[in-house]
């Protein structure tokens, strides 16, 4: 990895996208400093690792427990997502004709997600805000009333679209996934207060009679974690090679070749959804904890969309895997990818072009999806389990997510870099000129 950022920074252009993406995140980093006025920016921190604190400090990079103007993250977009994809799955015929338009219904469906963007945005922010401010021990806002709360939620909103138009930035000129890069580095920044929160509570204070305790107790999260990175990033690239033929082929060139399908074809993609999914339901019932924490539906409620409780982790897991299988097949379209093997004169040996390609392409991502699946929900869930067994911090309960989502997009960001690398290299190879670093 050092060694393909090391050459990508010889060429110019890849060069300016790394720079470039370097450059968007730093501001981001920037924003998450930024109090909101009229908000105690330091009334947080006791609840700074709670279930809903530290799922939307995953998104924002800290920016909920510093209250910034970026507090709310990427987490309205990723739910409005959710949610516009949902519908086009025969349920809003517009929706439907759309997708099936090209670039011009995508730019249709992108407009329609961001509008929701900023209904939910609003809507989120102001639940929040009111929650957080009726527990009577933070004291968050300075003077709570109507115009203040309209104040902070136009602010926050204007912060997750701000956001969301950085994302859009570093995935045009930039390297990576926008939006997933936005999460890693907010993911990273938290790194260092992780450690020292760990440090803080396994090791200050440890006389001599127990002191190999919370050693023990590093290494042994140490190994799990290096361990838990191997695994992950071994079944992140691991792939099924699908072998194609081509009925008609320029002379010289081969007749075969294959079709790469990734074990865990949605990526890290399920994992961020599931969270901002378990994120938006805590955000509204906290408008409510003033007046019906006590009753029997806000118990029962709060249970289920805790990833903290045994209900709520069970449903992250659900989520994940309802997710994996959606997004398997919004990534690959069997349909789409059997129309193009026929324009493109190809087919899998052994199979009849047109339905039955699209039926054996469909069975093979069930297949792959169930493996990827099952990888994603134990890799999120042991934290989880590990979290109430051991009795340890909410933080870590966390780090199975945050674990997927680094190391995800890390592998996605240096393959582009490398499918940049070796598209210049083709091109100049086509022109009869070597590529050049300046």
């Amino acid at each position: 990895m050092l060694s393909t950022l090391r050459s990508a920074f010889k060429v110019k252009e890849i060069r300016n996208k790394i720079l470039f993406t370097l450059g968007v995140l730093i501001v981001f980093r920037l924003g998450a400093y930024i109090t909101v006025p009229g908000i105690n920016a330091k009334a947080l921190q006791s609840v700074a690792s709670s279930g809903l604190v530290s799922i939307l400090n995953t998104f924002s990079g800290g920016g909920l427990t510093n209250y910034s103007i970026f507090a709310m993250g990427v987490s309205p977009y990723i739910t409005a997502q959710i949610i516009i994809q949902l519908l086009q799955m025969d349920i809003v015929p517009k929706y439907v004709e759309w997708s099936k338009q090209g670039e011009v219904g995508r730019r249709k469906l992108n407009q329609h997600t961001r509008y929701l963007t900023v209904f939910l945005g609003f809507a989120q922010s102001i639940g929040i805000t009111a929650g957080f401010n009726q527990l009577s021990s933070l004291n968050l806002v300075q003077h709570p009333n109507l115009k203040t709360f309209a104040m902070i939620g136009i602010i926050l909103t204007g912060g997750t679209m701000l956001t969301t138009w950085m994302g859009d930035m570093i995935t045009e000129k930039g390297i990576g996934n926008g939006i997933s890069m936005i999460i890693f580095a907010g993911i990273i920044a938290r790194l260092p207060v992780g450690v020292q929160h760990l440090y803080q509570t396994y090791f200050v204070g440890v006389n001599g009679k127990n002191m190999w305790q919370p050693i023990l107790f590093a290494l042994a999260v140490l190994i799990i974690v290096l361990m838990i990175v191997t695994f992950v990033t071994w079944v992140q690239q691991a792939e099924r090679r699908v072998p194609i033929q081509y009925t008609r082929r320029v002379s010289g060139a081969s007749d075969s070749s294959y079709l790469p399908l990734k074990v865990n074809v949605a990526g890290v993609i399920p994992v961020i959804f599931a969270s901002s999914f378990i994120a938006t339901p805590q955000t509204i019932l906290m408008a409510f904890t003033n007046n019906y924490s006590q009753d029997t539906w806000y118990q029962v409620l709060s249970d289920i969309f805790n990833m903290q409780t045994p209900t709520g982790a069970t449903l992250y897991t659900v989520l994940i895997v309802m997710f994996t299988f959606f997004y398997a097949f919004v990534q690959v379209n069997p349909e789409k990818l059997s129309e193009n093997l026929q324009k493109q004169g190809s087919y899998i040996p052994g199979v009849w072009p047109g339905h039955e390609t699209q039926t054996y392409v469909s069975n093979l991502l069930m297949r792959l999806s169930t493996v990827g699946s099952i990888f994603l929900g134990v890799v999120a869930l042991i934290p989880l389990i590990a979290q109430n067994v051991w009795n340890l911090d909410e933080s870590i309960g966390l780090g199975g997510t945050s674990l997927l989502i680094v190391v995800g997009v890390a592998i996605e960001t240096i393959r582009q870099i490398r499918g940049l690398m070796m598209k210049r290299q083709y091109v100049g190879f086509i022109k009869g000129t070597h590529p050049t670093t300046d």
